[in-house]
């Protein structure tokens, strides 16, 4: 598996209306690529937001890195979205999970 931590700030044209449309039309894209796990956004107290997208696999991922759309929203972004980020693309090397019965006592 795959995990893509994106975190940004954006410009004051990143906070309107225009952004949540890309944003928008990218999650339904994205949703839709094979290999799709799951994302979850998150904003800090200093407006910082966080996105974390699971993947199945780097070809997955790959695909989604290079669908045309994304490609062309990247670089509105690039331009007019976001001051600054930075993005980490990692594999998963181990995982354990939890999950308490609620039937238990």
């Amino acid at each position: 598996m795959m995990v893509v931590v994106f975190r940004a700030h954006r410009t004051p044209e990143g906070l309107g209306d225009e952004y949540l449309t890309a944003l928008k039309r990218m999650e339904q894209l994205a949703v839709k690529m094979p290999g799709y796990l799951s994302h979850r956004a998150y904003v800090a107290e200093d407006g910082e937001r966080l996105t974390l997208f699971e993947w199945e696999s780097a070809e997955t991922l790959r695909a989604w890195a290079t669908h045309p759309e994304h490609v062309l929203t990247k670089q509105i972004g690039r331009e007019r979205f976001y001051e600054d980020y930075d993005l980490q693309v990692c594999e998963v090397v181990r995982q354990s999970r939890f999950a308490r019965d609620p039937n238990a006592i």
